[in-house]
């Protein structure tokens, strides 16, 4: 008599959620994020960073060596995706005005989007000490020498002032931009990006060139008599 093969047995963790691969590296930032925001990056230590993230220390240290090297990472890979979008956007089409006011754009609604993580680090910065936070410093000086380049260009075209250096100009941008968390207030009239926004109309109508001087032998015409 033939004998019905037997189903396989189901695995133990059948039909149980399985936590996506990273998913524990999301909820450490996520939650270092939100302590550092709240009462400081000094005041925070790493046993109320695992405990708000709900995982090990051991599952902490597994990706980040210290709490300084979490805090440079998160600005890192921020800085790693405006890096990129501002290259994009520079190696682009389209004429340098255009490129100018989307690069200028677009560091405003990336900053707006990750306003949390972008603060914590802006307030932190001078805490860190090592070869993290100096490749860091190395970074975001790339990120400047970019946006420079390209205000560099606007100038070379014709299209931006050249009574100011490329730097001061790339500087007063993005520095203003960095230090808007120390005076915005999320219950004002204007959101964040809105903010953000009214620093590029700023920013592009500062870049214009004066308008050339008309010679002093030059009169209106006489109008009818």
């Amino acid at each position: 008599m033939s004998v019905a093969a037997a189903e396989p047995a189901a695995a133990p963790d059948a039909g149980r959620r399985r936590t996506p691969r990273g998913s524990a590296r999301r909820r450490i930032v996520a939650a270092a994020t939100d302590l550092f925001a709240r009462q400081g990056y000094e005041a925070t230590s790493v046993q109320e960073i695992v405990a708000a993230a709900e995982v090990t220390k051991g599952a902490l240290y597994h990706w980040f060596g210290s709490k300084s090297e979490l805090i440079t990472s998160i600005y890192r890979e921020l800085l790693a995706e405006q890096t990129q979008r501002l290259r994009e956007i520079a190696d682009g089409p389209g004429p340098i005005e255009e490129r100018l006011r989307a690069a200028a754009l677009d560091v405003v609604r990336h900053t707006a989007a990750h306003a949390a993580e972008l603060t914590v680090w802006a307030r932190s910065a001078h805490l860190l000490h090592g070869e993290q936070a100096e490749a860091t410093r190395r970074e975001r000086r790339r990120y400047h020498d970019l946006f420079r380049d390209l205000v560099h260009e606007g100038q070379q075209r014709g299209v931006v002032r050249t009574d100011v250096s490329a730097t001061v100009i790339t500087h007063t941008f993005l520095s203003a931009l960095g230090n808007t968390h120390t005076w915005f207030r999320p219950d004002g009239p204007l959101s964040f990006a809105e903010v953000g926004e009214q620093l590029v109309a700023l920013f592009i109508g500062g870049l214009r060139p004066e308008p050339a001087a008309r010679p002093s032998g030059d009169h209106a015409e006489a109008g009818p008599t």
